[in-house]
């Protein structure tokens, strides 16, 4: 009788689209955890399609491994907060102005190609950071008033929050020559970091919690780099780069690490991109990788030149046919191949890579 009654109960939870595996165990399938994205061409899945800009990637053959046409990633096919998507058993995110999005409660994606975290990178073509927080704030607003409160400050507190910036920022060094001669490069990078720790404190002010946070990747190693330094005489100008980079690298976990201290219920993964990519680089096969020097589309004798695509002002481009076996798809950007085995890495990476705890950890949390 017991049992009997038991199953009635499953089949009657079943119906209510619960989880009821079988008579003996019936449990609720948790809520979705929703992921809200902030940063860079790294995360950006189309906003710049819906801005004045001509940092695009919004023409072939962008999108073509996964989606068989171009979307406004960076990428021959998904960008990682995609895969981390797919991970969580979330829908793809969408860019916050994507045309008639009303629904929030899965999240959305704010991530710009070009965006810095100062408001001085890029600031004609790119949707800022501090930008990216106040569209934030406005997308909260518009919970408020359909949720509620108390049911929107649930739901960000539940939700992951990926960031990824500061590449442009360092990248476009010389473009920001004016504001960097004021500086020291510790100072310059102690800006960049201040920055992100603003827009993180921001955030939590508003409910969020649980952030995953990427390092800088090694400047010196994409395509357009490399050329640069190799073709074009412009090593002391990459040494730079490279050099802010690191930095970077070493002040952004203490800065976390301190976020952690003053914010009550403050929880993060560090995901050491540098790490990642330079050993994907340095060995190929374990990934099943070929190309790593080499750009998939683009000109010039690395295809460093970012002309993919022949919107940006150079039309000629050669395009690789096999874009699965190189690292980077254009001249700054990785492949869907390179995306796909650095979101895996962050979502179930070790302790050595995602500290002190993986994306996946966040979502379960």
């Amino acid at each position: 009788m017991a049992n009997s009654s038991k199953l009635v109960s499953c089949v009657v939870l079943g119906i209510l689209a619960m989880s009821c595996l079988s008579p003996h165990s019936c449990e609720p399938e948790p809520e979705p955890v929703p992921l809200f994205v902030f940063g860079d061409s790294l995360y950006d899945v189309g906003i710049n399609n819906y801005i004045n800009t001509s940092a695009q990637a919004n023409f072939p053959p962008y999108g073509e491994t996964f989606f068989k046409f171009p979307t406004g990633r960076f990428s021959d096919g998904r960008v990682i907060p995609d895969f981390i998507a797919e991970y969580a058993n979330l829908p793809l995110i969408l860019p916050y102005l994507y045309p008639g999005i009303k629904d929030y409660v899965k999240g959305v994606n704010f991530a710009s190609g070009g965006a810095g975290a100062l408001d001085q990178t890029f600031p004609q073509l790119a949707v800022t950071l501090r930008t990216q927080l106040g569209y934030f704030k406005e997308m909260e607003t518009k919970l408020r008033n359909k949720l509620g409160t108390s049911e929107t400050k649930k739901l960000l507190s539940r939700a992951v929050y990926l960031i990824a910036i500061g590449g442009n920022d360092y990248g476009a060094f010389d473009s920001n020559f004016t504001v960097y001669q004021s500086y020291t490069t510790e100072q310059y990078v102690d800006s960049v970091i201040g920055n992100m720790s603003s827009v993180i404190k921001g955030i939590y002010k508003m409910g969020g919690r649980k952030f995953s946070v990427l390092n800088v990747g090694p400047m010196d190693r994409l395509p357009a780099m490399r050329e640069a330094a190799i073709y074009h005489g412009r090593v002391d100008w990459v040494e730079q780069v490279e050099n802010f980079a690191v930095l970077h690298n070493q002040q952004l976990p203490k800065a976390l690490q301190k976020l952690q201290q003053k914010l009550k219920g403050f929880i993060y993964s560090h995901t050491d991109f540098y790490t990642a990519l330079n050993d994907i680089i340095d060995n190929p096969t374990k990934y099943g990788i070929k190309e790593v020097k080499s750009g998939c589309c683009g000109i010039g004798p690395l295809r460093g030149t970012n002309s993919c695509g022949g919107k940006r002002g150079i039309k000629e481009y050669e395009l690789c046919g096999n874009p699965e076996e190189y690292v980077f798809f254009d001249a700054t950007h990785l492949t869907h191949r390179a995306y796909q085995i650095i979101a895996q890495i962050m979502w179930t990476g070790t302790s050595n890579i995602t500290t002190p705890l993986n994306v996946k950890s966040l979502f379960y949390i």
